[in-house]
């Protein structure tokens, strides 16, 4: 069962969205969803969050139907959880958003990174929760809210939680550091990157599949892709960019989820540019986008190029969603409709890094031609053997032309 509270006077069809994407969030965790209850109340009740006549209505219907999870639109508190628990009886579980996404992402982690992250947001977010919920819940058991690669640590034990908590972190400190040293030597490489980014289930790993030939998970399901994946692409003119698949974002995405998940949630931090990824064929597309642009602000990197990739337009009748500038293409990430103007956007947002200079080498250094030669983000023109060495017309990215800045004669 889905529970909301709406304010009154507020804007019912963004809180209407938000428990419809509850639902398929709760969906993608394997639930059944039997109803919905909806709440007009002028703010949450303190101790319950629901009113005691709700409270009442809700007890009646989950015994009446053998409902064994009520799921909150919201985040509750633990005492909440505690006094709604003890108000349905019976052995009725009752989660938050925030719980169902950390579920979902417990099912979807794959890489060791990805499952030492969610088992350190589990204990961080789980654990203050279950203070109080009775000895069975010492060890968390099954269910929709309650598995997960740390669910054998969910001890009571504060001392055993914390010694936990401390090793986790320590073990993604050593893995965001081999991050960090993967990064470095990509920047060291000049090879442009793009991030792809976007709300989730907006096809942006089925994105990466066809342009790439990646084979990742790409399902209709809400957070399919936890860990990002990166593929090199050529480009038509011979250039060679990075394709970075990225966790895809959602309203409300708890803020202790992004801390989590920082590490890899940095890779649109860290990209050249970035590739918005927005389901066209979605009718709540326009609040996605916004949801994106925000934390996107929040990641640091609101001043990098952007291309706004509008997809699913085999699905999409009307467009809902406005241009959100000239660098935009839709697409269909299924078909390949549209995907050569999604690559002749990404040729020229790549190029844009680039410039068409002149070199000349003396003859003592030649050899430094080879380094034209090889670097995957320039492109030789032309070469030409004068009297005083060679001369060599290439465009090269930023990096390329200061490494060899001694020799450029012109552009």
């Amino acid at each position: 069962m889905l529970v909301s509270v709406v304010p009154k006077g507020a804007d019912e069809r963004e809180y209407g969205a938000s428990l419809d994407e509850l639902a398929r969030l709760a969906d993608t965790a394997g639930a059944e969803v039997f109803c919905t209850m909806v709440q007009q109340k002028q703010s949450p009740d303190a101790a319950t969050y629901l009113g005691k006549g709700k409270l009442d209505e809700l007890k009646d219907i989950c015994i009446g139907n053998g409902i064994d999870t009520v799921i909150f639109d919201c985040e509750l508190t633990p005492s909440q959880i505690k006094n709604i628990e003890n108000a349905i009886g019976g052995d009725v579980n009752v989660i938050d958003r925030s719980m169902l996404i950390l579920d979902i992402f417990a099912l979807h982690a794959e890489s060791a990174e990805g499952k030492l992250q969610v088992e350190l947001a589990q204990l961080k977010y789980t654990v203050p929760r279950l203070v109080g919920r009775g000895a069975e819940l010492s060890r968390l058991g099954g269910g929709i809210g309650t598995r997960g690669p740390g669910e054998s640590q969910l001890e009571t034990d504060r001392r055993h939680v914390k010694r936990r908590m401390d090793a986790l972190e320590g073990e993604l400190r050593e893995l965001a550091s081999n991050r960090e040293t993967q990064r470095a030597a990509r920047d060291r490489s000049g090879i442009f990157k793009f991030a792809i980014a976007g709300y989730t289930n907006a096809g942006k790993s089925t994105l990466l599949n066809y342009l790439t030939d990646a084979g990742i998970l790409a399902e209709d399901k809400l957070f399919a892709t936890l860990d990002p994946t990166t593929r090199k692409y050529d480009l038509p003119s011979g250039t060679q960019v990075l394709l970075t698949d990225t966790v895809g974002f959602i309203r409300n995405l708890p803020h202790h989820l992004i801390k989590a998940f920082r590490s890899t949630l940095d890779e649109v931090a860290y990209a050249d540019a970035i590739i918005v990824v927005i389901d066209a064929s979605d009718s709540d597309a326009a609040a996605q986008f916004e949801v994106t642009q925000s934390l996107i602000t929040e990641l640091g990197a609101s001043s990098k190029p952007v291309v706004y990739v509008c997809n699913k337009i085999d699905k999409a009748g009307d467009l809902p969603l406005g241009t959100p500038s000239a660098d935009t293409v839709f697409i269909s990430a299924k078909t390949g409709e549209g995907v050569d103007d999604l690559i002749a956007l990404l040729e020229k947002t790549a190029a844009a890094r680039r410039r068409e200079l002149t070199f000349l080498f003396p003859h003592a250094d030649s050899g430094m031609l080879n380094k034209l030669y090889s670097s995957s983000s320039s492109n030789v023109k032309s070469v030409e053997y004068t009297e005083l060495g060679t001369k060599v017309v290439a465009v090269c990215d930023e990096k390329t032309a200061g490494q060899l800045a001694k020799y450029m004669i012109g552009e």
